[in-house]
């Protein structure tokens, strides 16, 4: 999968990735219906019978920054901040936080195992189904069942989000059904989505589509709020992304090329900014971050 990096988002201690927060903070992080107290970078969605009513979003061309390998204070300026659900929010701006909503994070397989088998695809000889570049082993929503029960667990976690005060989520590996051996079809991704968009908006958090771009449309129909787009300028596909969703496109690159595209045709529009491939947090070896 070219469009997804390996990165420190993905090592984070497994008891730590997996403690979802049970409290559900309904309303916490939602729009006040005065407009006073918004976050930088926040606006707010019209409410809409079956939509997200008043969640707070990011604002078009924010600028933004992609700490999921680790926290740091965000840079001046920067009004938007994407951080893994383990990590605490950043004062004072628009916090998203990162799930792995359709794959299991890497060295939880024994977790997933004790806890959720059969929520595990596996192939037809029983063997588990792994996303090869990343170690990850797919979940199983092939089934209404399944999805349903899923949603459960990574519902724990979105709640969780919210009780800690972010106010968007990041729902990565909309596609994992291209990694699944054809046991599993764009059409099982959108259903799982909607449940997660459901429960996302519940808690009062917006939800972000993670890289997909030929499902940017349908990932809109069925309840995403904005973008989350790895390396769409790299790949000429931030138009899908920003037609989709009114520009409420967040785009990492992790090449000077992918930025400079992505800066020369949607540096106006789009939140961008390029990171080194582990984002390490500032101050460590290999910190990198660009903007336009």
């Amino acid at each position: 999968m070219v469009h997804r990096v390996l990165s420190a988002r993905r090592r984070a201690p497994a008891a730590v990735l997996l403690c979802g927060a049970l409290v559900m903070a309904v309303g916490g992080c939602t729009a006040s219906d005065d407009g006073d107290g918004a976050a930088p970078g926040r606006s707010t969605a019209p409410s809409t019978p079956g939509g997200p009513g008043k969640v707070a979003l990011p604002e078009p061309g924010a600028a933004f920054d992609y700490q999921i390998g680790g926290a740091y204070p965000p840079p001046t300026g920067v009004r938007v901040v994407s951080r893994d659900r383990a990590a605490k929010p950043a004062p004072g701006v628009y916090n998203i936080c990162y799930v792995n909503a359709f794959q299991a994070q890497p060295d939880t397989e024994r977790w997933w195992e004790a806890h959720h088998p059969e929520l595990l695809l596996r192939d037809d000889d029983g063997a588990l189904v792994v996303d090869q570049d990343w170690d990850e082993a797919v979940l199983d929503i092939s089934t209404a069942a399944k999805r349903a029960r899923l949603a459960e667990v990574v519902g724990e976690w979105i709640d969780g989000c919210a009780a800690d005060g972010f106010q968007g989520v990041e729902a990565d590996n909309l596609d994992s059904n291209e990694r699944s051996d054809d046991l599993l079809t764009a059409q099982d991704n959108m259903a799982f989505a909607e449940l997660l968009a459901d429960r996302a908006h519940a808690a009062g958090l917006a939800i972000g589509q993670k890289n997909a771009a030929g499902l940017a449309r349908r990932g809109r129909d069925v309840g995403f709020d904005f973008a989350v787009a790895e390396e769409c300028g790299q790949y000429d596909e931030c138009g899908a992304y920003a037609d989709a969703y009114d520009d409420r496109v967040l785009v990492i690159e992790y090449r000077s090329d992918g930025l400079a595209a992505a800066c020369a045709e949607w540096g106006d529009r789009l939140s961008v900014v390029e990171r080194d491939l582990d984002v390490v947090p500032e101050g460590e070896s290999g910190y990198r971050r660009r903007t336009c």
